[in-house]
């Protein structure tokens, strides 16, 4: 879909994986307000944050705090669920989570947040006292956040998801599961979607721009580059860190 637009008025910009990278998001963030101030034009304005915001990066926390409270002006904000948030909550509800939230960085999290990790670690702790200590330390208003966070979000003829979409299966018949951690299938396909999908989960050194897809994570936590995609008419073009 060359010819995928958004209505006249309307500015995006769409936000790859954050990775706790706090001072990332504030730098692309800055750069956001700034470029958005030279569009004039745009009634419309919206970020969209398609997830993963917690995990690997040093300050989780910062970056939600940032989400929830430390927006630019003037902007509409949607936000989305990552398979790292989908993880979180997961154990929020089931201690026997811990392993494979561990697995995917769930450590730079709980320390971010005031966790004793280490104290956990040497007396061998079980997995619910680790749950308790993150229940103990997490703000309330950070746990509605990731209780509220949305699957999808559409503008134009754009449809934004964290990891993708099932191929040949119905954008209103998309399982969850595959919308937060989808890759193969999803990835190898060139057919259209209906919409041109924006997605992150799956890191790359440059965006991916395809006629079907734009992948937009460039791997944050390790590469230092935190990329938005920005959105105007028919037009598109990218922000980095």
């Amino acid at each position: 879909m060359d010819e995928a637009s958004l209505a006249a008025g309307e500015l995006v910009y769409a936000v790859g994986d954050i990775h706790g990278r706090a001072d990332l998001l504030a730098d692309l963030l800055a750069r956001i307000a700034e470029d958005a101030g030279r569009s004039p034009v745009a009634e419309k304005r919206t970020l969209v944050f398609l997830g993963d915001y917690v995990d690997r990066g040093s300050d989780s926390r910062g970056v939600v705090d940032m989400l929830i409270s430390g927006l630019p002006l003037g902007f509409d904000a949607r936000f989305l669920k990552g398979n790292h948030e989908a993880i979180l909550l997961d154990f929020l509800e089931d201690a026997s989570k811990l392993p494979q939230w561990r697995a995917n960085g769930a450590d730079a999290t709980l320390r971010s947040y005031g966790v004793d990790v280490a104290g956990l670690d040497r007396s061998g702790a079980p997995a619910d006292a680790w749950r308790q200590a993150f229940i103990a330390a997490l703000p309330n208003a950070h746990r509605r956040f990731y209780q509220n966070l949305e699957l999808v979000a559409v503008c134009g003829d754009y449809l934004f998801v964290h990891a993708g979409v099932r191929p040949g299966v119905h954008l209103e018949a998309q399982d969850p599961e595959d919308l937060i951690w989808i890759r193969g299938p999803f990835l190898a396909s060139d057919a259209p979607f209906g919409k041109v999908v924006v997605h992150g989960h799956t890191p790359g050194a440059e965006p991916e721009l395809r006629a079907n897809r734009i992948g937009i994570d460039t791997g944050a936590y390790f590469t230092n580059r935190l990329t938005a995609l920005r959105l105007e008419g028919g037009s598109r073009r990218f922000l980095h860190t």
